[in-house]
């Protein structure tokens, strides 16, 4: 059987928000109906040039393939003209084992995915009625999570901020042209949090940037970010308050991120939190 080779744009011409947000969500119901083999991540750090590469993979039992993906930041590619996102997509068929494709999106699914998964979440956990949306961070998951929010949301006003403010304002502007949205960037993380009642966090951060002092009953927060044991978006105490954690995968969220954090001081229990599968499967409100 040939090897089908697939780019990035006809990748990109193949899929859209819409149709990956529906998708997903059959792959997080199967998860939850444990229909799902999926090995722990790999994850290797090169410290000295700022750069993580993740390998992941699955099969969804029935299944006519299984995928590995690896995906590789090099976080300071764009002084060298480089992009900082690479990687690539391995397929394989589950009845024998033989390669079936090899995409090269340059880590283009990985981002879709990403964004998908946070359409899938607002779908079923955030507000149906949404005053104002803060989201911190301003690089191509900024884009992707309000891509995939204004798949399942009316979306009144957006608040924006980076630690970069020309990258805040560039993002703002792009999302107003695309999205026809309200974007605005703002100076300060409080400013763009106080008030808004649903928060999305989508940076590297590896100390809490958003504090529970600013957050309102009700709120919804989707925390992205934190795909490593020593990145940390949230002070531990927005999770010890909130009514409901949902992991996406619960086995990997006690290892790394907000919910690792949170359990290790001693505010959470891994017992108390509940993951997405279970809730798009009817098993958990």
């Amino acid at each position: 059987m040939p090897l089908l080779l697939l780019t990035e744009q006809e990748i990109r011409d193949s899929v859209d928000m819409a149709g990956a947000i529906d998708v997903v969500e059959k792959a997080f119901e199967a998860l939850g109906r444990g229909q799902v083999t999926q090995p722990p991540p790999i994850g290797l750090d090169i410290p000295d040039i700022d750069a993580e590469i993740h390998v992941k993979g699955a099969h969804i039992h029935g299944s006519d393939h299984f995928v590995f993906k690896v995906a590789c930041g090099f976080y300071r590619n764009p002084q060298i003209g480089l992009p900082m996102a690479s990687g690539l997509v391995l397929v394989f068929d589950a009845n024998n084992g033989q390669p079936a494709g090899l995409l090269f999106d340059n880590s283009y699914l990985s981002d879709l995915r990403t964004g998908a998964a946070g359409g899938v979440v607002a779908r079923y956990l955030a507000p149906q009625e949404i005053r104002r949306v803060a989201v911190i961070g301003a690089g191509i998951q900024a884009r992707m999570q309000l891509r995939a929010l204004a798949q399942v949301r009316s979306i009144p006003s957006v608040s924006i901020w980076n630690r970069h403010p020309e990258r805040a304002r560039q993002c703002a502007a792009e999302m107003t042209e695309e999205l026809d949205l309200a974007v605005e960037p703002v100076e300060r993380i409080e400013d763009a949090v106080r008030g808004a009642n649903m928060v999305i966090t989508v940076t590297l951060a590896r100390e809490p940037l958003v504090r529970a002092e600013w957050i309102e009953p009700g709120t919804h927060i989707t925390a992205v970010g934190s795909d490593g044991p020593d990145k940390q978006e949230l002070d531990v105490e927005v999770l010890q308050r909130a009514d409901l954690v949902v992991a996406d995968r619960l086995a990997q969220c006690v290892a790394l991120g907000e919910i690792h954090h949170a359990v290790d001081a001693g505010v959470l229990r891994a017992d108390d939190c509940v993951e997405l599968g279970a809730i798009v499967a009817g098993d958990a409100p």
